[in-house]
């Protein structure tokens, strides 16, 4: 769906009053996410630990004619994600579809890393994850209108990257949080769903691009011949979260741009046998 014609993504989505809480909302995925929701009719919490960045996100979408709030909350904190899931509660309504996207990164090897950078950037992207879905699919459940529960992991969670590892340790962890809640929650009419992002360029990865020839290089390993950008996230999700996919259930949907099946092109051939 794109913002040139908002009326289109409402009518065909659903998600017109719908609430939708989007974590990590400040910038990125998270704020196109928050802003693509909005056009198509949600009301949008966005959360994000970044108060300011959190605020201006919101008040964008409000200039634009939608519903948000924005909402400071540190989702590695358990106390400040149920604070935050009673005031969406209280100034929106219950939550029908909550998007775990807030995650940090610790760059350094595993053998080197201290076990306290390791937990915590654990305790944020799993367990926060966890504390979000216990606090928000709680008003899922106590509505009985069901829900959809929409994971942002990546693709680093199947081809794990150096100097990355409790990152790629709880990307991979995600996917199968993911599965098990379907179990968990079938009962309630809650779907839970992961979105596993490539190459996204986002104000946190555009220092990669910054380099003409890198950039360039980086494309061309990509199928579609282009970086992704968080649009291409926010528009999926936007569908995993409309009853448009109300029988995809426990499935990662992967928006990579078909990198991730390049892997055995890497493999160097004689030229017959190309």
């Amino acid at each position: 769906m794109t913002q040139d014609n908002p009326r289109a993504a409402s009518d065909w989505l659903g998600l017109r009053g719908r609430v939708c809480v989007v974590t990590g909302a400040g910038s990125g995925i998270g704020a196109e996410t928050a802003r693509e929701l909005a056009r198509a009719g949600a009301s949008v919490a966005v959360l994000d630990r970044n108060d300011t960045a959190a605020a201006e996100v919101a008040s964008g979408i409000q200039r634009d004619g939608g519903r948000a709030i924005s909402v400071c909350a540190d989702i590695g904190e358990p106390d400040s994600v149920f604070a935050a899931a009673k005031r969406v509660e209280a100034e929106l309504g219950p939550c029908r579809v909550l998007v775990n996207n807030a995650a940090i990164r610790h760059r350094e090897p595993l053998m080197e890393i201290p076990l306290d950078a390791w937990n915590h950037v654990l305790s944020v992207n799993l367990t926060g994850a966890l504390v979000c879905t216990k606090a928000f699919a709680a008003q899922m459940i106590a509505a009985g209108d069901g829900g959809s529960l929409i994971h942002v992991a990546s693709l680093i969670a199947h081809f794990p990257q150096g100097g990355s590892g409790p990152y790629c340790a709880s990307k991979a962890a995600m996917i199968t949080l993911s599965r098990t809640l379907t179990i968990e929650l079938a009962a309630h009419r809650i779907r839970s769903n992961v979105v596993s992002p490539g190459q996204i360029r986002t104000p946190a990865s555009e220092v990669v691009y910054r380099d003409p020839a890198l950039a360039a290089a980086r494309e061309r390993a990509v199928p579609s011949g282009r970086a992704g950008v968080p649009a291409d996230l926010a528009n999926t999700i936007a569908f995993l979260a409309s009853d448009r996919s109300d029988y995809i259930n426990a499935q990662e949907i992967v928006v990579d741009g078909g990198i991730g099946c390049t892997l055995m092109e890497a493999n160097k051939r004689p030229p017959h046998m190309r």
